[in-house]
């Protein structure tokens, strides 16, 4: 049994990028494959394909309805917001405890199950709950994505270092490259594997949706090579 949560820096960096391309290797190495995203905000439901949960379904070769989003993202929320704050704004609330509990479930659904936060590592899921308090509740290992605009090994190191002091592991690093950044993305790599060491800090360059890289074989080497790192 593995799992892994996918988790970043901040909204808008990649996590789902990440997550579709180590499910689609994952796959191609004949691995029985689950993903979820149980919280999604700025979810359009006239539009669920165009949706992080919709991608992650592609990725699992199944199709988009609302049984499949039920599936892996049950509380799904219109506004572009904190999952805490979008559910308020439709007059809801997170039950943190029953995301846990889901995404415990969750764990045990296939050989290999990738779990997609929302936001960054320190965003707020619930009134008094974090991400970062929703991986410690799973203790699941976490993969942590960052850019390479400037101001990313800051944030990427900040988000590393909160991780680590809630006794997380951090299986890995990805630096996703980001469009039309004045900053290198081996210059951040290098800079950032000097502090991380000796968690891998994996480079990804931009891609098509979907396309093969290297980047998403080292990250699926955790689950076929490293079990007692990811479990």
């Amino acid at each position: 049994m593995s799992a892994i949560f996918v988790t970043g820096t901040g909204t808008d960096i990649g996590k789902t990028f990440v997550a579709c391309g180590l499910i689609g290797e994952l796959r191609r190495r004949g691995r029985a494959v689950a993903a979820f995203k149980p919280l999604a905000s700025g979810f359009d439901p006239a539009c669920p394909e165009a949706g992080d949960p919709g991608a992650l379904l592609a990725a699992l070769g199944e199709p988009v309805s609302l049984t499949t989003l039920d599936r892996i993202a049950p509380w799904r929320y219109e506004a572009a917001l904190a999952p805490n704050m979008a559910a308020e704004a439709e007059g809801k609330r997170v039950d943190f405890d029953a995301v846990v509990a889901f995404s415990h479930q969750a764990t045990h659904a296939a050989d290999a199950v990738v779990i997609e936060g929302v936001g960054g590592a320190m965003s707020p899921v619930a009134a008094r709950h974090t991400v970062l308090d929703w991986i410690v509740a799973l203790n699941l290992p976490a993969l942590l994505v960052t850019g390479t605009y400037l101001g990313a090994q800051s944030h990427a190191l900040t988000a590393f270092a909160a991780l680590r002091g809630r006794g997380i592991t951090v299986a890995a690093l990805v630096a996703n490259e980001t469009p039309d950044s004045a900053v290198g993305l081996d210059e951040t790599v290098r800079s950032l594997a000097r502090f991380a060491s000796p968690v891998p800090v994996v480079s990804l360059p931009r891609l098509a949706p979907g396309a093969p890289h290297a980047a998403f074989a080292a990250l699926a080497d955790l689950f076929c090579c490293d079990a007692a790192h990811v479990r």
